[in-house]
């Protein structure tokens, strides 16, 4: 095993497991706990574990990357609220950077998981597909360390990501053979509605034959997608119990509920009501739509992402569970290029200095008000920060806690 702690033997253990026509009847038969202590190598009984008594914490990729000038300038930000109102109530971090590091890359999946892990890893498409995005981490993601130290449920850590980026679907766990599956996070997602629905239109008996086996065929393709579990995972009744909800709201056509980074807000709104996560992170994304070539697109993503926040926040404010117990730790997953040659000068594909130059603010209990850090600092300090606040060792991340945040 290397120094990391990462042995590829685990991560051949359970695609061994599901692979084949045989994989259903494993998992029916082995919980994702069995698998996650056959993983670890241990017979050990159930370990009795703390009850989580610490802050809630959201952590908000204001993703699709975003570029400082669009952001944090006061003067030229699309994000007002955010810039304008929402920093006066925390610490900001104006001058955190993305490693130039050789293979650190700047961009959305692994810029997710330099946030989650705490370690910038140079990270490899598991298919070696170009520009593919599947993407295994080799420590552990912050939803592990909570839920291996703290008795706290999955449907307590949530990933709320988006329809556009369903690789992310799958960072929810790593390969480190202390942690893994038995700690994963769940997510909300269209994909995992869609899912859903699938199976419960399929289970229904109110389709024809033709119906059926269109359906069907739809679902073994989505279930192709989840290439860590062969499609086999499924989410909690808590979960299953969510998205009913979601359907009686919004019915199985698509139509009704609100897509993009609108939609994210509204399923993570939904959670803190209906699932109470104590740590939850939301993908936001639409900057990204950027590569369409309208710049517009770019810009009205920041605004929507600003709305966004400021609905969390309201609702956060308004809700005693939340009021006074929550965290909120907002951080890009990269920046954009600054190239004036090009029609649509920001991109992020090519490693220069904006499109690693990113920002952190941090706001909550315990956390100074007012405070604008300027010293540099790394992206992947955010794991051991959020780590601190929670009670828990980030102990495979490589950076120092912000510590300027704290009052």
């Amino acid at each position: 095993m290397s120094m990391s702690g990462f042995d590829p033997r685990r991560r051949d253990f359970l695609k061994g497991m599901l692979a084949g026509a045989g994989a259903g009847a494993v998992l029916g038969s082995l919980s994702f706990d069995a698998v996650g202590a056959a993983q670890a190598g241990t017979a050990r009984g159930p370990v009795v574990k703390p009850a989580y008594t610490g802050p809630n914490l959201i952590i908000v990729r204001f993703g699709g990357g975003v570029r400082r000038a669009e952001t944090i300038d006061p003067d030229h930000t699309h994000a007002p609220y955010f810039r304008g109102e929402l920093t006066k109530r925390g610490t900001l971090f104006t001058n955190m950077e993305i490693s130039q590091s050789e293979g650190v890359t700047t961009s959305h999946g692994e810029g997710t998981l330099y946030i989650l892990t705490g370690r910038y890893d140079e990270y490899k498409d598991i298919g070696k597909k170009f520009l593919g995005q599947r993407f295994e981490a080799r420590v552990p993601t912050v939803f592990e360390y909570l839920r291996k130290h703290y008795d706290v449920p999955e449907h307590e850590t949530l990933i709320i990501n988006g329809e556009d980026r369903t690789d992310e679907e799958f960072y929810t766990f790593s390969n480190h053979h202390l942690f893994g599956v038995n700690y994963r996070s769940n997510v909300l997602s269209l994909y995992r509605y869609k899912t859903y629905l699938l199976r419960q239109q399929l289970q229904s008996g109110a389709l024809t034959d033709a119906e059926r086996e269109a359906k069907s065929a739809e679902l073994k393709q989505m279930e192709a997608i989840d290439y860590r579990t062969a499609g086999n995972d499924r989410q909690s009744p808590r979960i299953q119990e969510f998205w009913a909800h979601w359907r009686r709201l919004y019915g199985d056509s698509g139509f009704k509920n609100s897509r993009g980074d609108r939609l994210l807000t509204d399923l993570a709104l939904d959670a803190m009501r209906l699932l109470r996560p104590k740590l939850m992170m939301i993908n936001f994304n639409d900057p990204d739509y950027v590569h369409w070539g309208n710049p517009s697109h770019y810009t009205e993503g920041i605004r929507i992402i600003d709305e966004g926040i400021r609905r969390l926040v309201d609702a956060v404010d308004a809700d005693q569970a939340y009021r006074g117990r929550t965290v909120f730790a907002i951080v890009p997953d990269c920046g954009r290029d600054t190239n004036p040659y090009m029609a649509v000068e920001f991109q992020h594909h090519f490693g220069s200095k904006s499109s690693r130059e990113i920002f952190a603010f941090l706001m909550g209990p315990g956390i100074a008000k007012g405070v604008v850090v300027d010293r540099k600092v790394d992206q992947i300090a955010v794991a051991r920060t959020v780590g601190r606040l929670m009670g828990f060792e980030a102990q495979f991340a490589e950076s120092a806690v912000l510590e300027e945040a704290f009052a």
